[in-house]
């Protein structure tokens, strides 16, 4: 239980301050534990990181991966796969994805974060295959790469979050058959 809410207590501090605001006093002062406590259950802050993105990646891909499921159709499939994504943006699990994947992180954490990024853009290869893309793999690649730049503007809060979605929508679909 204590793991679990320092995780949570993780979660807050990336999506409220970004990397920087995730230190261990501040951790212990969200939980109610002492400092020395905290290193009991994590070395370090990537390993910290590291927990985050094994227990939050799979859930923010099974999240896209069931709207995927819905969708009848490749392109379809494609658009769930940009909606859902885009969808949970305000997520706080997502805004400490997007902290974590914008600091500087040892290895194993980078490791860990373009492992579960590759299972994401795996999700699509088959039906960008299906939609007759002669590289499927590469188009994934840069469908999640619009994704993304679509994530960093409506972070940004720059742009009104469904005009964000729909041009990157917009952009993929005409991109992928075009």
């Amino acid at each position: 239980m204590q793991r679990a809410a320092l995780l949570d207590a993780a979660r807050s501090l990336l999506s409220e301050g970004g990397t920087e605001a995730l230190t261990f006093p501040a951790l212990a002062g969200r939980t109610g534990l002492a400092r020395s406590s905290v290193y009991e259950y994590f070395r370090s802050r990537a390993a910290v990181v590291e927990e985050l993105c094994e227990v939050d990646f799979p859930v923010w891909a099974a999240e896209v991966q069931a709207a995927m499921a819905t969708a009848d159709g490749p392109s379809t499939k494609v658009e769930a796969y940009v909606r859902r994504q885009l969808a949970l943006v305000g997520d706080r699990r997502h805004r400490a994805v997007v902290a974590i994947s914008a600091s500087e992180l040892d290895a194993g954490a980078r490791e860990k974060i373009r492992a579960a990024h590759g299972s994401l853009v795996a999700m699509i290869v088959e039906a960008l295959a299906e939609m007759g893309h002669a590289e499927p793999r590469l188009a994934a690649m840069l469908v999640q790469g619009v994704v993304d730049a679509a994530v960093r503007r409506i972070e940004l809060g720059a742009e009104e979050p469904g005009g964000v979605t729909e041009a990157a929508v917009g952009m993929v679909l005409r991109g992928v058959l075009g």
